[in-house]
């Protein structure tokens, strides 16, 4: 059902008349914090506790900027899911570090929180458009919403229709700070009771004319003047005015609707045009107290207003004390130079006095001179002070704000004591630290939808710094990107929160990090270890690695490292899955003593082997020797045996021969002849006829048995060197080296 605008005027009259009492009691509220009154109407001493508070709760739950934290939901393995979230981040980093919108919202919102009880922040989508020749193109709503207009063909001096060129320069989606007076509701008990949000936005005639056309914006009446010093009024003038447009988001119909109550109606409506989860561009407000059945907030000062009252009206007493304070008194008239005493008496001054003798009989300065007692003054502003001390120490338990966080201590206190009041105060502080962390969370998921559905996939990977990942990581891009433009799938995916946004002392981050390497180093010399016994626990050990590293801030550029380890360990599983496994480390160490144990009795073999072949050529080569010694003796033996013979023979030859010859040399002689050379017969060995001159005759007389002698020496030389040779060869066998004898497989199987 469409609403009207005397419906949306009826709800924005009940949201009002609502709220009224809360707003005039925060107005009053922001004015004590600055102190307005007292300077104003008041002239009475204050002691200012609110701005004290604030001032002192405002660094314990929002000191520094915060830090968006994108990760993947479950710590999955998902390298496209890492990618897209490190873009992500990378991009929220540079929106709120680039542009001082985002801090200076928080700092506005939480201040509101402190003081009102509410405080709201709003998110727009503003691409900015340049045309042909790279000028800003005009028509940009003041809203931030993306709209699509139609361009017009121009015609060109050739008669050609061209269409005029628009692309987008750059892309922001800033965070407009909304005051608690120009907020609004549906009234309801809770929020999520909520169904529509507005605020007001206060627009100038161009802003007006550039929003709703010239025809419509023309038209919206100025009534309302800005609240701005004299010096704005004085420069711009009093007619200086501005209109105020209601920007309503009503989640029942999905529609987005924009109305001026000077011209009591519906200026425009639109259709959901962020495309957002929750549909608002607007997170939960930071409330302060709250109860069930109305989202009217309690001022935090409203607890203790009566403290606060007890230490104005402490501090004005303390005031008149400090006042009543001096010295007073009367003294004797008839001595004028005693009035003197207090305004012109010095260090070691004396006052002269006339007839002293009388002044002196009258009890000199006692007689003289009665000054009013201030002890009890003094007495009452000590009281005054302890009083003061004991309404701040109401205030402070209260309030939940230990000495240690005001930077005070006291020196007969122990570590112990300051410890306990830290500790304390931080869990009376928790629960709106965590309201501030989860409203910073709040705006930083709605600009992540707003980046992930509007932003261009080039816009996303400038402002992401996207080329500087790793070459690996980059060829993901496109899948990342794809990723974060499905709403969905990002969803159940990615998950954006923000870190702690609470002062965090250096040193105590120091320490922090060196516990964290310290237990990572454990790990690992206890990790590493327990896969190399059991290779099947890896997965499991890095899975524990990866859950412990991903805890911390620091530990998300390990992600990737460890992501990539665990895959290709989980793909060499892959590969020796149709491969028997390995033997246990015990199995392998039991196979290797094995081993040991089998070598060294084929070792062992080898040596008897060997010893035992030494041996038998050891007595085969006495065997051989023996038998050659033997068969040497034999040869000697028939050697000698046979020259015998021939001796025998040859000496009866020559026998024969000599007696032939002396025969044939007398049968000569008796005949007168001279024989020279005489045939004696033939040889019988050879059958030729043997001639002997008579010198050899006379050498055969004169030597008979050189020849003999002769053969037989010869024999002999022979026999030595024959014996000489066969123990030389049996010396070189047994003293030269021996060679081990290898089979095929390399195994030692004889030596030679």
């Amino acid at each position: 059902m469409e609403h009207t605008y005397q419906d949306w005027y009826n709800c924005i009259a009940s949201y009002e008349r609502t709220f009224k009492e809360w707003e005039g009691r925060s107005d009053k509220i922001v004015k004590r914090y600055r102190d307005d009154q007292r300077s104003r109407n008041n002239p009475n001493a204050k002691f200012n506790i609110l701005w004290s508070n604030v001032q002192t709760i405002t660094p314990a739950v929002f000191a520094r900027l915060p830090r968006p934290d994108v990760s993947r939901r479950f710590r999955d393995n998902d390298p496209i899911g890492r990618v897209a979230s490190m873009m992500l981040e990378r991009a929220l980093e540079y929106e709120i570090e680039h542009y001082g919108d985002y801090a200076s919202a928080m700092k506005q919102t939480v201040q509101d929180r402190l003081l009102g009880g509410r405080g709201t922040a709003w998110v727009r989508y503003e691409p900015h458009i340049v045309g042909e020749m790279g000028g800003e193109a005009d028509g940009m709503p003041d809203d931030g919403l993306q709209v699509t207009e139609d361009i017009d063909e121009a015609e060109t001096e050739g008669g050609i229709h061209r269409e005029n060129q628009e692309r987008i320069e750059y892309e922001c989606a800033p965070v407009d700070y909304v005051h608690w007076r120009d907020f609004g509701l549906t009234v309801a008990r809770t929020w999520e009771e909520v169904t529509a949000v507005w605020r007001k936005v206060y627009m100038g005639r161009p802003a007006l004319v550039e929003r709703f056309g010239e025809e419509l914006g023309g038209k919206i009446p100025l009534d309302t003047k800005p609240d701005t010093s004299k010096s704005f009024n004085e420069k711009m003038g009093e007619g200086a005015s501005e209109a105020v447009v209601y920007e309503i988001w009503d989640k029942t119909s999905g529609q987005v609707i924009w109305l001026n109550k000077s011209m009591g109606k519906i200026l425009d409506t639109r259709d959901d045009p962020l495309q957002l989860e929750n549909f608002w561009p607007c997170p939960k407000p930071m409330f302060s107290t709250l109860t069930t059945d109305s989202l009217i907030p309690v001022p935090d000062f409203v607890l203790y207003q009566d403290q606060a009252r007890q230490l104005d009206t402490l501090a004005d007493r303390i005031d008149g004390f400090i006042q009543a304070l001096k010295v007073r008194g009367v003294y004797d008239a008839s001595e004028p130079s005693l009035a003197r005493l207090f305004s012109e008496g010095e260090n070691n001054a004396l006052l002269p006095v006339k007839n002293y003798g009388a002044f002196s009989e009258k009890g000199g300065l006692v007689g003289a001179i009665n000054l009013v007692d201030i002890k009890p003054i003094a007495e009452g502003l000590n009281m005054a002070y302890q009083a003061m001390e004991q309404v701040k120490g109401q205030i402070y338990e209260i309030m939940g704000i230990a000495d240690i966080q005001r930077g005070q201590t006291d020196p007969n206190e122990t570590l112990g004591a300051q410890i306990i009041k830290s500790n304390n105060a931080s869990g009376r502080l928790k629960t709106m630290q965590h309201d501030v962390v989860n409203f910073a969370t709040a705006l930083l998921q709605i600009k992540a939808q707003i980046i992930c559905q509007h932003f261009t996939d080039d816009t996303i990977v400038k402002i992401s710094g996207a080329m500087q990942l790793s070459p690996q990581d980059q060829q993901l891009i496109p899948q990342a990107l794809q990723l974060l433009k499905n709403e969905p799938a990002k969803n159940f995916r990615i998950e954006v929160t923000s870190d702690s946004m609470i002062y965090q002392d250096e040193q105590q981050e120091k320490q922090d990090r060196m516990e964290f390497l310290q237990a990572m180093g454990g790990f690992l010399s206890q990790a590493l270890p327990a896969a190399n016994a059991s290779p099947e626990l890896t997965p499991m050990l890095i899975e524990m690695l990866k859950f412990g590293v991903t805890a911390f801030k620091a530990g998300k550029g390990l992600e990737g490292l460890i992501d990539e380890t665990a895959d290709k360990f989980r793909q060499q599983q892959a590969q020796m899955e149709g491969q028997p496994k390995p033997p246990s480390p015990e199995m392998q160490k039991l196979q290797m003593q094995g081993q040991m144990e089998q070598s060294k009795m084929q070792m062992q073999m080898q040596m008897e082997q060997q010893k035992m072949q030494m041996q038998m050529d050891l007595e085969k080569a006495k065997q051989e020797y023996q038998a050659q010694e033997n068969q040497l003796k034999f040869q000697l033996e028939e050697q000698r045996n046979m020259m015998d013979r021939e001796m025998e023979v040859k000496v009866a030859q020559m026998k024969m021969n000599t007696e032939r010859n002396t025969q044939v040399l007398l049968a000569h002689i008796n005949n007168g002849a001279k024989i020279e050379v005489a045939r004696i017969g033939a040889d019988e060995s050879t059958g030729e006829q043997a001639y002997f001159t008579e010198q050899d005759m006379a050498a055969s007389m004169e030597h008979p048995l050189k020849p003999i002698a002769d053969a037989i020496g010869q024999s002999n030389q022979q026999m030595t060197l024959a014996l000489s040779e066969l123990v030389n060869t049996i010396n070189e066998n047994h003293n030269r080296p021996k060679q081990v004898v290898r089979g095929q497989d390399g195994k030692i199987i004889g030596v030679q």
